[in-house]
C-alpha cells in the first residue's frame, strides 16, 4: 500500500505546532526558580525546583521530538519517507499514524533493543 504523502506532511506538522505550543506553554515552569528563604519554605522550594527539573526533561523531550520531525521530513523530501531505515520495509500506515517520525518497521524497531 503507498503511503499517502499529503496526509504524512499534514501529521508532521500538526505534531510540530503541538510540540512549539506547549513548549511555549511550559517556558514559565523551566524559568530559574528564585530562592526567597522569606517567601517560602525548604519543602516548596524543593518542589518548586523539581517541578523546574521535570519541565527541562519534557523539553528536552520536546527538542528532540522536533529533530525527529525535521529527519522526517527531510525523508519525505528524499522519496523514503515510510520506509524502514535498517531493512527498507514499507512501515505500515497506522505506525505512522501513531507516530509520524518512525523511521523503523515494527520488527527492526524491537531488535534495537536486544
Amino acid at each position: 500500500m503507498a503511503i499517502d504523502l499529503e496526509i504524512a506532511r499534514k501529521r508532521l506538522a500538526t505534531r510540530k505546532d503541538e510540540l512549539e505550543a506547549v513548549s511555549k506553554l511550559s517556558e514559565d515552569a523551566r524559568s530559574t526558580v528564585m530562592l526567597d528563604q522569606q517567601a517560602v519554605g525548604r519543602l516548596s522550594r524543593m518542589d518548586s525546583m523539581q517541578q523546574q527539573a521535570m519541565a527541562e526533561a519534557q523539553e528536552r523531550q520536546r527538542q528532540r521530538d522536533l529533530l525527529r520531525i525535521e529527519m522526517a521530513e527531510r525523508r519525505l523530501k528524499d522519496g523514503d519517507y515510510g520506509y524502514c531505515i535498517e531493512c527498507d520495509a514499507e512501515i505500515p500506515d497506522g505506525r505512522l499514524e501513531i507516530d509520524p517520525m518512525a523511521e523503523k518497521c515494527v520488527h527492526c524497531a524491537s531488535q534495537a533493543g536486544r
